[in-house]
């Protein structure tokens, strides 16, 4: 129950105008600027270089420029333009070919033709320099819709483009199940949106219980799962799984964020584990740090100590 409340709090947050100011005015401003800690910067050239700093560590990256739920065909066309600049750019730098978006930045609730094509001319244009393109998740209402959109594109031949699924879900162990089955690479998370009741788990226990039900099925049945979990618990858990199912460490991935649970990072590399981190980058990066603050509220104290050191 607590974590729906956090989630429905910061989720509230998020739309405050006041507190977006707020946070843009002190959140980036400054290298050590409280906003730096969760994402690697407002500019490609930032995120660039925390990619290449995140390589040198042992670790995989994939690149996500922020920014969602465009209003405007306009607004989506030149989301997809900033996405082909950003392959562009990802070829010359040397950094891995690996990139993530959200299609309602691509004007998913606009119009599903448009964002269709928008899809595509980013598969298009990344196919040829083998890159992988993975399409987040969103809220529920969106899903049924990004799956579509996805199997259309997945039909036509796209083959270097994966999901994410959201324990929270109840749906998604059957999608996990179909995707599988159909070899595409899943990303599985818990889920950071504040969803209903007739659509999601509410407790933490139930969305838990459902990531390792999903996590084992994907295991073993699925094309390199990416496992993106900071409990020390579930990893464990995969780990186990993994090794007494003769699942080699070449099959999967763990998957984190940037910024947070550097120990656990450091520590998945020194065991020899793949380990990939989400590097968010861009001037949208309001909402995806609420949301942050909604999964972990004990960030909320860190946050408040930065804003106050840097006024």
């Amino acid at each position: 129950m607590l974590d729906a409340v956090s989630k429905a709090f910061f989720h509230g947050l998020a739309r405050s105008r006041t507190i977006e100011v707020l946070a843009s005015r002190y959140g980036m401003a400054k290298p050590a600027s409280f906003g730096r800690r969760f994402i690697a910067g407002e500019t490609l050239d930032e995120a660039l270089a925390a990619a290449r700093a995140v390589e040198n560590g042992g670790m995989m990256i994939t690149l996500d420029q922020l920014g969602e739920c465009v209003t405007t065909l306009a607004e989506a066309d030149a989301a997809t333009r900033v996405y082909l600049d950003l392959v562009a750019a990802i070829v010359v730098s040397g950094v891995e070919r690996n990139i993530s978006l959200k299609l309602s930045q691509l004007g998913l609730d606009i119009d599903r033709a448009i964002c269709t094509d928008n899809l595509r001319r980013i598969l298009e244009a990344s196919r040829p320099h083998n890159f992988f393109v993975r399409i987040d998740m969103e809220a529920s209402s969106t899903v049924p819709l990004t799956l579509e959109i996805f199997k259309t594109l997945w039909d036509q031949g796209h083959r270097h483009v994966g999901l994410v699924l959201q324990s929270a879900l109840y749906r998604s162990e059957e999608d996990a199940r179909r995707l599988s089955a159909m070899g595409v690479r899943v990303r599985l998370v818990k889920g950071a949106y504040k969803e209903p009741r007739s659509v999601a788990h509410q407790k933490k226990a139930a969305v838990d219980t459902a990531f390792v039900r999903i996590m084992e099925g994907l295991l073993r049945d699925g094309t390199y799962p990416a496992l993106a979990t900071h409990d020390p618990v579930i990893i464990e858990a995969a780990k186990r799984f993994a090794d007494a199912s003769h699942i080699g460490r070449d099959r999967y991935e763990f998957q984190t964020l940037f910024g947070i649970r550097r120990d656990l990072q450091t520590a998945l590399v020194s065991e020899g584990y793949r380990l990939r981190l989400y590097v968010p980058f861009g001037k949208q990066w309001f909402p995806y740090f609420m949301r942050r603050l909604g999964e972990r509220p004990a960030n909320v104290g860190f946050v408040l100590r930065a804003i106050l050191k840097d006024r």
